[in-house]
């Protein structure tokens, strides 16, 4: 699952990077995204996956550009906003469902200790 955390984690560093946002968008989708199968992830990451996938591919590509860029650069700001928060909580899920991630411990509730009666004041 790593590995996962780690591509999400480099799109994330993309996002936030310098350039226009379209140019980032697009750079971490193809560079870290692209090649990640909605199998392999956690069922609850699937369907946030397959929306970014959707807003990313969902436009025909024209001349000779691929349906990623054709996708993007038909986007509007509040479209591209989105992919990015899908970006992020995708990263969050990943980090909740790796194998790397601590484990919920139990909770341990311990009895009072009691005063020792030389200690406890007389009335």
């Amino acid at each position: 699952m790593s590995h996962q955390v780690d591509c999400f984690a480099a799109a994330l560093a993309v996002i936030v990077g310098n350039g226009q946002i379209k140019q980032r968008l697009t750079s971490a989708y193809q560079d870290h995204l692209l090649e990640l199968e909605n199998e392999q992830l956690p069922i609850p990451m699937r369907q946030m996956f397959a929306d970014l996938t959707h807003l990313m591919k969902r436009v025909a590509p024209h001349n000779g550009e691929g349906p990623i860029c054709a996708s993007v650069r038909k986007m509007s700001p509040a479209e591209t906003e989105r992919c990015a928060q899908l970006m992020l909580q995708l990263y969050a899920a990943a980090i909740r469902h790796s194998d790397g991630g601590q484990k919920a411990l139990p909770l341990v509730v311990e009895e009072p200790t009691p005063v020792p009666p030389f200690l406890v004041k007389s009335g």
